[in-house]
């Protein structure tokens, strides 16, 4: 999450910067207390906030493309002339400040007043929208469809008790201790009311009147009509089919009251057991151990995240869990739990006091099914996120679109991608017809290494590696038939950047 703020480096840049010292396409500096980086983008130079406000990374070490910064840690992307959040993960806008040339020297003395942006108003915007789902993609959206000017209504159904949260520290710095609740929300509970959003939390909804354009919800009889619609109803933890799942000190790990459940088991507890090798399995036990809570992880791979990253870099996962204590079960599989004790089908036993199940999600699909939506292991959206009813959109875990990159149609489970594709989806339901071409993005965080993927490749025949996997300093690239499908890289976040904005410009061809 957000780290505190440094003291300012750099030069003072209300004294001015000479140009021979500026060669680069970015310059830290400071105004005062705060940090400012100068940006470089063809003849101009432009100054803004220093800090990514997602997660506080350095734009000074982030790629400049056109007149924007994108940040090297998770790929937020800022306007550099108004410091609009352009792109998830970063929805706050940053401060930009005054540039004035005297002689060879650059100076920034001033903050620019932040002004609205300039949003043209569609002919045919809807007057009221509807969005199923509290998570990334629905707030995304709705976040997105104030910031475009839409002064109709947004009702937002959520079947959460809480409001939309930061999923992806759920596994990681909350769940470990290092992070309090209150950085937890997306937006601060004020921001619905002030925005004129209609956030309903705990609400169930029954089924889609589609012909109607009605929302039905459970125990009631009022409707919530709609013009346009957003489905983002996200996944689910999949529960393993095996005696014992119902007990209290067993978890799944999907919301903040099953983080905060997980926290709770943890009292007196010695011993947990992870069910999955998964990024989120492998999150949750880098976050136990660092509550110093002995770890075992059963998982029927023989290397963890094999599939996705690769046998190298599973081998590298692995060893660097075991380096942190953490006790693998490969191969094997938990057939039952009775209270703390879990039999493996190898015919171990293992005990403990909690027990998290991280083997993956399923789409929910329940609703859309009712409604008669096309589906395709997913709900199946076009370029523009739009099901196979018109005014009816789909975005984040349960859509599968047609993906320019990869060539396939496909549906991923990032979080990155579910915000990205529900700003898209925002604007397309206000008429822009925007098609939906960002490259698939995700972090992962395992202890003090960070890994970070771009693309998609569900199967490959060639892993290339430049740098060296074990000095956590390297670069991988995924390849089917020479074509790059996508890149893995730890510490090499710049190159990381560079090659998803490769992988954009190869797409919009």
């Amino acid at each position: 999450m957000a780290e505190e703020q440094a003291q300012p480096t750099g030069p003072d840049l209300t004294q001015g910067v000479p140009l021979h010292d500026f060669t680069g396409e970015t310059l830290l500096g400071h105004v005062g207390d705060e940090s400012v980086v100068l940006v470089r983008s063809g003849s101009e130079i432009f100054a803004i906030d220093a800090h990514c406000s997602h997660y506080h990374g350095p734009l000074a070490e982030g790629l400049v493309v056109g007149a924007t910064v994108r940040c090297p840690w998770h790929h937020a992307c800022f306007d550099l002339r108004t410091g609009e959040a352009t792109r998830a993960p970063a929805l706050n806008a940053l401060s930009v400040w005054d540039v004035e040339r005297e002689g060879d020297r650059t100076f920034v003395r001033r903050k620019r007043q932040r002004s609205q942006p300039n949003v043209k108003t569609h002919d045919g915007a809807p007057d009221k929208i509807v969005i199923v789902g509290g998570g990334a993609a629905g707030l995304a959206a709705a976040d997105m469809l104030r910031r475009r000017n839409f002064r109709g209504s947004i009702v937002m159904l959520s079947d959460d008790a809480a409001p939309p949260v930061d999923r992806p520290n759920l596994s990681k710095d909350y769940l470990a201790g290092n992070a309090p609740e209150d950085w937890l929300p997306l937006r601060p509970d004020s921001f619905y009311s002030e925005a004129g959003i209609d956030l309903r939390l705990e609400t169930n909804v029954a089924s889609i009147d589609t012909k109607a354009r009605n929302v039905l919800l459970d125990g009631s009889a009022a409707a919530v009509p709609y013009d346009r619609l957003l489905l983002a109803m996200g996944a689910e933890p999949v529960r393993l089919p095996i005696p014992g799942t119902d007990q209290p000190h067993v978890h799944t790990l999907r919301s903040v009251a099953d983080s905060r459940a997980i926290i709770g088991s943890l009292d007196g507890a010695r011993r947990a057991i992870v069910i999955g090798a998964s990024f989120i399995g492998l999150e949750v036990a880098a976050s136990l151990r660092a509550r110093e809570i002995e770890v075992h992880v059963v998982a029927p791979e023989q290397r963890p995240m094999e599939r996705v990253l690769g046998p190298q870099m599973g081998d590298f996962i692995r060893a660097l869990h075991e380096q942190h204590g953490v006790v693998f079960h490969l191969g094997d599989t938990v057939t039952s739990i009775d209270g703390k004790r879990a039999t493996l089908k190898s015919g171990g036993m293992l005990e403990a006091d909690t027990v998290v199940i991280g083997v993956g999600v399923r789409p929910r699909l329940a609703l859309a099914e009712q409604a008669g939506l096309k589906l395709d292991r997913g709900i199946a959206v076009n370029e523009f996120l739009e099901t196979s009813i018109p005014g009816i959109y789909a975005a984040g875990d349960i859509a599968r679109w047609p993906d320019l990159h990869s060539q396939q149609n496909i549906r991923v489970e990032h979080w990155v991608v579910a915000e990205r594709q529900g700003q898209t989806a925002a604007r397309n339901m206000l008429g822009e017809r925007e098609r939906f071409d960002a490259v698939p993005f995700f972090w992962s965080q395992h202890y003090d290494v960070p890994i970070n993927y771009v693309g998609h490749a569900e199967s490959w025949d060639e892993i290339t590696v430049d740098g060296d996997i074990a000095a956590r300093d390297c670069l991988l690239q995924y390849k089917s038939r020479g074509r790059v499908l996508a890149v893995a890289s730890i510490y090499r976040d710049l190159e990381n950047l560079r090659v998803e904005f490769e992988m954009e410009r190869k797409g919009a061809r």
